[in-house]
């Protein structure tokens, strides 16, 4: 009986054409999505063949030819003929070999024009054609069954032209004698793919519909690799679309993935809790009113954040005194008390023959107890000063009040009873270019210094708008704000506040 070697050989080849091949496989993994659908591959190339030690067979190259049918998911089969001349190891003996095998293909898509492949099949290796008669008894000679496997590469250069690489193991399995060993196979060729077409990317979003689960993607969107959009913040506008790509959390959108504000008040639709705040309004992190005076007018229109509880206040959230006495309505108790009377704490007088008419009894407002003190106190009104009013004169225009100029509260729109007075003016500084006026905005103490300079800022603005489209040139004009800083009277009465806020005009040097 003779003794054979074990294959050690081969298998070394295999690891070295193994690492021979891993560049190139590293190099179709770096491209881009395969592009084609292919149909049916022909092909043909060199193969190098390295035979199980026990063969006594030197390795050898030969030919290789295949055809292959293309399935759906990526599966592909094929039929596949090799031949070579091998030799033998001693005796230099030629031996032809011809292997015929059947295979189903796995096809892996490793970039826009490359694929790589497993495969698994079986068929037949037929040794020597006839076998040499002077060595048959030392030889393999005849058919062995034999299963095979492996893996390769397609690498496109063309748009139906391929190059193609393959390792393949076969093992063989001879009946006479019973004998089992592997051939190591390394080919390189071209294949030819017939019915080649491109795969098509109808969203256009860079993911071929073979693989693209989301095949209706919006143009512009942000995708996957699978070809569905990617939405970092949630919003349900994808990225790329999304104009605004940091929504929190719940915010309603548009379109374009940005914030609503139906009221505009700087919370977000769908954060807001109160959607239909008033405009100006200051409000709480839920998007909700603030009153921090609870006087029921909100923060933003109040103008007299500080109110006492339980004063009554106007429009503008500021309280008024109406008999002028220094106490608050809604805090005083003798609203009516004649002007000059000495007063206590809750407003009533106490001189005697002073008396006032007592109010009604508000059912809002708690009785509270007479109120005593030992040294009362005297509050008088203080009348206003009277007010110059402006006027047009043979020289121009005479400084003083604009007579009925207002605006609507905490605004800088003009009211329809200051066109009169304005459109006076306008006529005397078209009449004259020469003459230079300031328009000058007034307002009372109430409320933030700040936010009153801002407000006389924009009315002074508005008048000289205003006059500029009845035709008055703009450089004839100059507007100027003063807030509360130059009262006509006092702020503590309602008429005293209503006096103070005015607006005034004052002839001007032209060149100032």
């Amino acid at each position: 009986m003779r003794t054979y070697r074990r294959p050690s050989r081969s298998l070394a080849e295999g690891y070295r054409v193994v690492r021979a091949l891993a560049p190139l496989l590293l190099f179709a993994s770096a491209l881009q999505a395969q592009q084609r659908r292919y149909l049916v591959e022909l092909g043909a190339g060199v193969l190098n063949q390295s035979y199980g030690s026990i063969t006594e067979l030197k390795s050898a190259f030969g030919g290789v030819g295949r055809v292959g049918l293309w399935l759906p998911y990526h599966f592909s089969v094929e039929l596949e003929g090799a031949f070579a001349g091998a030799k033998t190891k001693d005796t230099d003996v030629g031996v032809s070999t011809r292997t015929f095998i059947g295979s189903i293909l796995y096809n892996i898509p490793l970039g826009r024009n490359a694929w790589g492949h497993l495969r698994a099949g079986g068929g037949s290796t037929k040794f020597g054609d006839p076998c040499p008669t002077a060595v048959a008894s030392t030889i393999i000679c005849g058919s062995s069954s034999a299963l095979a496997g492996g893996a390769g590469v397609r690498v496109g250069i063309g748009s139906e032209v391929l190059i193609r690489g393959d390792l393949a193991l076969t093992r063989n399995r001879s009946k006479d004698p019973p004998r089992s060993f592997t051939n190591l196979g390394v080919s390189v060729g071209l294949s030819y793919m017939l019915g080649s077409k491109p795969i098509p990317d109808s969203d256009g979003d860079g993911v071929l519909e073979n693989r693209d689960r989301c095949p209706d993607t919006p143009a512009g969107a942000q995708v996957d690799g699978t070809g569905c959009p990617s939405d970092s913040d949630a919003d349900g506008v994808p990225d790329g679309v999304d104009r605004c790509a940091n929504t929190a959390p719940g915010a309603s959108v548009n379109s374009t993935g940005c914030t609503q504000d139906s009221d505009g008040d700087n919370i977000a639709d769908g954060l807001d809790r109160c959607p239909d705040t008033e405009t100006g309004v200051l409000v709480d992190p839920n998007g909700c009113p603030k009153d921090s005076d609870g006087d029921s007018i909100p923060d933003g229109l109040d103008r007299c954040s500080e109110t006492p509880r339980g004063a009554t206040v106007d429009a503008l959230g500021c309280p008024g005194d109406e008999d002028g006495d220094g106490v608050l309505d809604g805090l005083d108790r003798c609203p009516r008390t004649p002007t000059g009377a000495t007063i206590n704490p809750a407003g009533c007088p106490t001189a005697p023959g002073a008396a006032a008419r007592p109010a009604p009894p508000d059912p809002q407002t708690p009785a509270q107890p007479p109120a005593v003190t030992p040294r009362p106190s005297r509050v008088q009104r203080d009348p206003p000063r009277p007010q110059p009013t402006a006027r047009a004169s043979r020289s121009g225009i005479v400084a003083g009040v604009l007579p009925g100029v207002g605006f609507a509260p905490g605004t800088a729109r003009l009211l329809p009873q200051s066109y009169a007075a304005l459109d006076s003016i306008a006529g005397i500084l078209q009449a004259d270019t020469t003459l230079r006026a300031e328009v000058g905005a007034h307002t009372d103490n109430a409320g933030v210094a700040a936010q009153n300079q801002h407000l006389t800022n924009l009315q002074a603005d508005a008048v000289r708008t205003y006059l500029v489209t009845k035709g008055v040139n703009f450089q004839q004009v100059q507007a100027r704000g003063y807030g509360g800083g130059i009262p006509l009277t006092t702020d503590n009465t309602p008429r005293g506040r209503l006096a103070n806020r005015r607006v005034e005009i004052k002839p001007v040097a032209p060149g100032l």
